[in-house]
């Protein structure tokens, strides 16, 4: 697993800054550069006994290939009026009613907040974060329960590195980000975590209980490979 450094917080390129993340891989050979996932920053992964200088030089001497693909990557979406935020993939609108008394709710394709303007994002946040708990809490205990299992402490966070983990005492962690995907690859996900307390592994056995616990495993994995930097696009 990837060690994080301390080290400078951004990369300074011809015109802007970006943001940098750096860490050690005790097997790596070289360095290895890639976008964050949030795609707005730059990851380096360096060999065990390769200076930090010397990573910093190596993402310098490539960054027109770094720009290049930091102008593929879509604008942020900030919880704002009128923004357009999905919840288990559907599209909704988020509405603004200063003067109601609705808290956050969500209908059919909206989600209505009331409230002054300033707490606007932090209320849908806080609501989606909600939303995230409830639906991978139920679907967590519920797979559990099917393989004779019981979830420990579950809890969520902001995480970039991975969707989710378990441990051995059956404690599980999830990004709260699956709550904006669609409903198959947040299912898919608790499903990989809760096949965890069984197998610690990846064997061919971890992989056929994970696929006996949710429905369409191979087209969510596919849909975290080809949209879930995406997700950290919001907010």
């Amino acid at each position: 697993m990837p060690l994080p450094l301390e080290a400078p917080r951004s990369l300074r390129l011809p015109d802007r800054d970006v943001p940098l993340e750096l860490s050690r891989h005790p097997r790596a050979r070289r360095i290895t550069l890639r976008l964050n996932a949030a795609g707005d920053g730059v990851q380096l992964v360096l060999p065990r006994r390769t200076p930090i200088h010397e990573a910093i030089a190596f993402a310098e001497g490539n960054s027109g290939w770094i720009l290049k693909h930091l102008e593929k990557v879509p604008p942020r979406i900030p919880f704002s009026e009128g923004a357009v935020v999905p919840v288990l993939g559907v599209e909704h609108v988020i509405a603004h009613n200063p003067d109601a008394r609705c808290g956050v709710i969500r209908t059919e394709g909206l989600i209505r907040v009331s409230g002054q303007p300033e707490h606007l994002a932090r209320r849908v946040g806080d609501f989606l974060k909600r939303e995230a708990r409830q639906e991978i809490g139920t679907r967590a205990r519920d797979k559990a329960a099917r393989i004779d299992r019981r979830v420990g402490r579950l809890s969520l966070r902001d995480t970039r590195s991975r969707w989710g983990s378990c441990n051995s005492d059956g404690d599980l962690n999830f990004s709260w980000r699956l709550i904006l995907a669609p409903e198959p690859v947040l299912d898919y996900v608790v499903a990989h975590e809760v096949a965890h307390m069984v197998h610690l592994n990846h064997s061919q056995r971890f992989w056929k209980l994970a696929g006996s616990l949710t429905h369409d495993m191979a087209g969510a994995k596919a849909w975290l490979q080809r949209h879930g930097a995406q997700l950290w696009r919001y907010g």
